[in-house]
């Protein structure tokens, strides 16, 4: 028994130690400008080893260096969504969007909803988790010096700092709800195609309604065999075939 759950660690250390050298081998690869070597390797690395936001944004820049516009969107769209606040990922994705042909302009927002994003987007899931987590306990400190201490100016304290803690606590166990809701239930996709044509209806004999090209991001709505009812920032809604779509 002892020698075989050595045999398994050992299995589980070379394991981590082969994925480790994917990765390192990719970003030489990605160093020596050879960008093809370097995306196969970051795309082993992936499927090895799941979701990592460091992974997809240097796969972004990999597709990005081959002028691969549509998968250079996507993997920085997915990085984004590992890791909200990081402004490189943010940066990259702008540069990337400028070689797209579709200059949608969004529906603006309301500017409490855009603070709230703005907020949320601050940290990822597990972040947010953390300071929920510290703030609870926290506040059961505050709550153990507000019933407890004899001082007035104590209880003060631990009350005042309590209320404060107390509605930190809710919100980020909001944001980390919404930033987990948003990983396992993705609604937005890249378009593929080099130039496709939106249809009202999900049948290619549905009258055309708009063209759309490669990096554009849409938002899917709804699914009918092998179509894909689509939203545009700008508020248009037609039908793509799905294969022309990659969910971020």
């Amino acid at each position: 028994m002892k020698a075989y759950i050595i045999s398994i660690a050992l299995w589980l250390s070379a394991t981590g130690l082969f994925a480790q050298t994917i990765v390192e081998q990719a970003n030489t690869a990605y160093t020596e400008k050879d960008y093809p070597l370097a995306v196969q390797l970051y795309e082993t690395a992936l499927n090895e080893n799941g979701a990592s936001a460091a992974v997809y944004y240097n796969l972004g820049n990999a597709y990005y260096r081959l002028n691969r516009t549509a998968p250079a969107i996507l993997n920085y769209e997915r990085a984004l969504l590992l890791d909200p606040g990081n402004r490189d990922i943010r940066f990259n994705l702008e540069i990337a969007r400028l070689k797209t042909v579709d200059k949608i302009e969004p529906v603006g927002e309301f500017f409490l909803a855009e603070g709230f994003n703005a907020v949320q987007n601050w940290r990822n899931t597990d972040q947010w988790s953390y300071i929920a987590i510290v703030c609870f306990l926290l506040l059961i400190a505050c709550l153990f010096l507000f019933f407890f201490s004899r001082k007035i100016v104590l209880k003060k304290i631990g009350f005042y700092t309590g209320v404060v803690l107390f509605v930190v606590c809710l919100a980020a166990n909001g944001f980390a709800y919404n930033q987990k809701k948003k990983l396992t239930h993705r609604t937005t996709a890249i378009i593929f195609s080099a130039t496709t044509t939106i249809k009202s209806a999900p049948d290619n004999s549905g009258t055309d309604l708009f063209i759309l090209h490669e990096g554009t991001k849409v938002k899917v709505t709804n699914h009918l065999g092998e179509w894909n009812e689509i939203e545009t920032a700008d508020g248009n809604v037609g039908w793509i075939k799905s294969k022309e779509i990659e969910i971020i």
